[in-house]
């Protein structure tokens, strides 16, 4: 077995595992935005140490570079934070209920008690300056 099969196999072992991490979260944590943040993390790692592992392999197999592995990871890591962000945003527009001790509770909470949207507080306050 000389180096390039040892990197290989590390970097599929090391996607595989933090895929399975990934998996493990998204069954096992009890709240939307808990089980959101263990697969868009762990799954974009693991993916992306698959396609590290396949670009090593193809490009030793065909001796030159392999371009490809390369864009699909970049459109990944592209696509991935952007798509996390727009459920949280979703789930939050819906009042998704949290839990407690998740972080950031007290910021979603005064989100979603606001009676009224922003635009429409800024219409009330444009109308306010024309009155006086």
């Amino acid at each position: 077995m000389n180096w390039t099969e040892l990197a290989i196999s590390f970097f599929v072992l090391l996607g595989g595992l933090f895929m399975l991490i990934g998996s493990i979260g998204l069954a096992r944590l009890p709240d939307f935005y808990m089980r959101l943040h263990a697969p868009t993390k762990a799954t974009t790692l693991g993916v992306g140490s698959l396609l590290i592992a396949s670009m090593l392999f193809f490009s030793i197999k065909n001796s030159m570079f392999s371009i490809h592995e390369v864009l699909i990871t970049i459109f990944l890591f592209i696509t991935a934070p952007v798509s996390a962000h727009m459920m949280a945003k979703a789930a939050l527009h819906v009042d998704t209920q949290t839990l407690e001790r998740t972080q950031g509770s007290e910021a979603h909470q005064a989100a979603t008690a606001r009676k009224s949207t922003p635009s429409e507080a800024d219409l009330a306050n444009k109308q306010e300056g024309s009155e006086s």
